[in-house]
């Protein structure tokens, strides 16, 4: 029987810029035995993902995962232009950790409601690879939250932003510092990959950077670890 999975997030879970992590863990599985599909947006915040849980019960899976909240704490960061994203996702209020918090809430009571699904909440990727740094202590703070809002609402909790500490950790990468990805920067990405046919491996190798092209969107190895966090929480107890 296939198990189908939906897969709820942004950039990260679209892959534009990403190593796609739905591709990795499909690969995990005999052929038919899983069918993914992806709710999300590049750019999404929690309050995106909310309105987007109408498409997912319409037809309901029967996995849920949700990988939500990067760019909620990259929003909390010095330097972020935060009104230029309210206006882009035509947010209806500034982002903050309580409103994070009641979107992501609503978003999984929802499913919860609507679905008979096996849901899991994804904790955030390491922001950067410097753990001592403003970006890595955000993407953990939005973590530990997401571990709240599973808590409260009896859905699985995937550790992924543990995983990959521990992963920066063992290999003690260069401490290269944070820097905010901008709209050029992105589109850098793409010229070097679809243009200049670089992998997003070898741009993230130029880049001395261990999970990420560009310290949020990830490389095979940091897309591996989030295929990894799903299989072993939600899927090896189905097989």
């Amino acid at each position: 029987m296939t198990t189908r999975i939906a897969c709820l997030g942004d950039s990260l879970t679209r892959a534009q810029f990403s190593v796609d992590y739905l591709g990795l863990l499909g690969q995990r599985h005999p052929a038919g035995d899983v069918r993914l599909a992806r709710f999300c947006a590049n750019g999404d915040f929690a309050y995106n993902l909310l309105q987007r849980v109408d498409a997912v019960v319409t037809d309901p899976p029967d996995v849920i995962t949700v990988l939500i909240g990067t760019n909620d704490a990259r929003a909390s960061l010095a330097g972020y232009p935060v009104e230029q994203a309210m206006k882009r996702k035509q947010l209806p209020d500034r982002p903050s950790t309580g409103w994070f918090q009641q979107c992501l809430g609503t978003v999984v009571a929802r499913l919860r409601a609507e679905t008979d699904a096996t849901i899991g909440l994804l904790s955030l990727p390491v922001l950067g690879q410097q753990l001592d740094g403003a970006a890595a202590q955000a993407s953990r703070a939005y973590s530990r939250m997401i571990a709240e809002v599973a808590a409260t609402n009896g859905v699985a909790y995937l550790p992924l932003h543990e995983r990959q500490t521990e992963e920066l950790r063992r290999a003690d990468p260069p401490p290269t510092p944070y820097r905010e990805v901008t709209p050029a920067a992105a589109v850098g990405v793409l010229v070097q990959h679809a243009v200049l046919r670089r992998s997003l491996d070898t741009i993230s190798r130029r880049r001395g950077l261990l999970l990420t092209t560009d310290h949020i969107h990830q490389n095979s190895r940091g897309a591996t670890l989030i295929a990894e966090v799903i299989n072993a929480g939600l899927l090896t107890q189905r097989a």
